[in-house]
């Protein structure tokens, strides 16, 4: 038993507003339907959900953690900067990574980095 493919699902209370700041870090999107509130977005051969419907649905736990590897995290960090996006400087880690830490406008966090 394998699997094709994991695709995470961000619980969101906008789906709209959840689309423009994740378009801010190089996304698109795929699918959207307006009625569920849900789309999904792609960023090369990478996706992500975001889906407004969960947050209907009590008891269910609201944030997660993302961590993203871009190719170049000097780049992607100049640019979610570019668009707006309000970034903290970049830092190395006791892991040996390098990273900055965001979260989306529900409070679902994001970790981007590149190993040292």
């Amino acid at each position: 038993m394998g699997l094709n493919r994991l695709i995470p699902m961000q619980p969101v209370a906008s789906m709209p507003a959840s689309v423009e700041f994740y378009e801010k870090l190089g996304f698109s999107v795929e699918n959207r339907n307006d009625e569920w509130g849900w789309a999904m977005l792609r960023c090369g051969d990478h996706r992500l959900m975001v889906d407004q419907s969960i947050n209907l649905h009590p008891g269910i736990p609201r944030t997660s953690v993302l961590y993203l590897y871009p190719e170049n995290l000097q780049d992607f960090h100049k640019r979610a900067r570019e668009n707006g996006l309000d970034i903290p400087e970049v830092d190395d880690t006791f892991y040996d990574m390098t990273e900055f830490r965001i979260e989306d406008p529900d409070g679902n966090r994001l970790w981007i980095g590149q190993a040292r």
